[in-house]
């Protein structure tokens, strides 16, 4: 599918979507550049992506494939994709993943999720299929650590495609076994940073493997970018060519940054998806230029839009309106995520700020932490199988929530994962 132009775009989605036309109002007629379009907001976003009473698509859903992106139990988040667009965003995929490492041949074992909206696995089963390169794909999908071990060695399997939690669970069975396997080759993992206190585990069960990023993309973003090969440099990508632009943009400002080594937040414009236009959308990631032209960018963690604590993705807004709904009594006067990493896993913790002499009952402190539960079951089954580490919540008074020293703003999520 060649990619359209920008005005093309913008006039597409002012004309058919309810959305931009009200988004775009005060947008010149003629739009020759991005910096012309606001950045689109999450909340506004997702309130018009509905169902029903849809105001975001384009055109009646009549022939796509819908994923399900973050969201509560009560309000999932859908996302469709028309088929020439999915089929167009799985042949990119399938293109980076020469890059990534893979070589004709290799068997390649699937272990990312499927089923209930879950797209990982579809998406790379169709990124391998499409792939420029002969490959042997093995669907294993989320089969248990034991089988997928077996199946290493009694297949001969070259690749592993995976989450890092998943992967490293997969590591952690072969070694308990003995069972070390150094016919595999290449480690692809995807889903979440691979950080550097899982390498260790995952050079000792594959020690002759290469590991590399599989590609970055979302459910809501789609396809943002693929893996360049940087040695031991697992974050850098690069957006796919007439396919998509990366903006970084400033937290404060709002304005693009083109400057390597400056931090700011991924914001993607998608240039052949119509059904659902991606114009400046918030990735809901960090990431800093590594080169000057602004072409390679490395992946520094979430932003601000909501944190992910392993596989989970833990929207702020999503999470606020939880337990505000669980705080009768208006005890909660500011909220805050802190990300952390302790014993190779992710964890997080909730600030509640208040202003009461003495924090609230431990009593309201379960009610919230169960409500967050409630709404968000991949938090308790990634929980119950060890991948994360449980929910915390803490209050604080409100003064001691961590603002920007700059503008006095309220940091929403706090990353104090390791660099490295």
């Amino acid at each position: 599918m060649p990619a359209l132009p920008l005005h093309a775009l913008v006039d597409h989605a002012r004309r058919h979507s309810p959305f931009y036309a009200e988004l775009y109002r005060d947008v010149p007629a003629v739009v020759t550049s991005l910096t012309q379009l606001p950045v689109i907001d999450h909340v506004a976003f997702w309130s018009a992506n509905r169902w029903p009473d849809n105001r975001l698509l384009t055109g009646p859903l009549t022939d796509a494939a819908v994923y399900k992106s973050g969201g509560t139990t009560g309000a999932p988040k859908f996302s469709p994709w028309t088929r020439s667009e999915h089929v167009d965003s799985v042949s990119a995929f399938g293109a980076g993943l020469v890059d990534a490492g893979l070589k004709p041949g290799q068997k390649v074992a699937n272990l990312f999720r499927a089923g209930e909206f879950y797209s990982g696995f579809l998406f790379i089963e169709g990124a391998l299929h499409h792939a420029p390169i002969d490959n042997v794909r093995l669907p294993v999908a989320t089969a248990p650590d034991e089988y997928v071990a077996d199946l290493v060695h009694s297949f001969g399997v070259d690749v592993l495609a995976g989450e890092p939690m998943k992967l490293s669970a997969v590591a952690e069975t072969l070694l308990k076994q003995e069972r070390p396997a150094p016919q595999v080759e290449l480690i692809l993992f995807g889903g979440d940073i691979l950080f550097n206190d899982l390498r260790p585990l995952l050079r000792s069960a594959f020690p002759n493997a290469a590991l590399s990023s599989i590609g970055y993309a979302s459910v809501d973003a789609g396809l943002v970018a693929g893996p360049v090969p940087a040695g031991d440099d697992l974050r850098v990508h690069r957006a796919f060519p007439n396919r998509t632009v990366v903006e970084l943009v400033d937290d404060t400002t709002g304005e693009p940054i083109t400057e390597p080594g400056v931090p700011g937040r991924v914001v993607v414009t998608n240039l052949f998806r119509t059904l659902v236009p991606i114009l400046r959308y918030p990735a809901g990631d960090r990431a800093e230029w590594t080169d000057a032209s602004c072409t390679t960018f490395r992946l520094l963690g979430r932003s601000t839009e909501g944190a992910r604590i392993g596989i989970v993705t833990m929207p702020t807004e999503d999470v606020r309106d939880v337990l505000l709904a669980h705080d009768p009594d208006h005890r909660i006067t500011g909220l805050q995520f802190v990300q952390r990493r302790w014993d190779g896993r992710d964890g997080l913790l909730i600030r509640l700020g208040h202003t009461t002499p003495a924090p609230p009952p431990a009593a309201l402190t379960e009610t919230l932490r169960q409500a967050v539960l409630d709404a968000r079951p991949a938090y308790v089954s990634e929980t119950a199988i060890g991948a994360i580490h449980p929910l915390q919540l803490e209050w604080v008074p409100r003064s001691a929530l961590v603002t920007n020293p700059s503008t006095g703003k309220l940091r929403q999520v706090i990353d104090e994962r390791p660099a490295h």
